[in-house]
């Protein structure tokens, strides 16, 4: 677990990350974060985009009832 502290960037109120977690997190500068809300009520800091996953699920699905259909596509 890191320790982060609020700190002044800009207008705005921001957070450091350690070297540590951005490359844990395989992130750079520029790269986007998600935060999400996890329902025991915490927040949870994430560089993966829940809509998407939310997409590849649906896809995943599509991929599995059409399977046949696709391999055929394939050849």
């Amino acid at each position: 677990m890191a320790q982060l502290k609020v700190r002044q960037v800009g207008n705005s109120l921001g957070v450091v990350l350690p070297k540590e977690t951005l490359a844990r997190l395989n992130l750079r500068e520029g790269d986007a974060l998600y935060l999400t809300e996890a329902p025991d009520g915490s927040m949870r800091i994430t560089p993966y985009d829940p809509e998407f996953e939310s997409q590849m699920r649906i896809a995943r699905e599509g991929m599995a009832k059409f399977r046949n259909t696709l391999r055929e596509l394939a050849k």
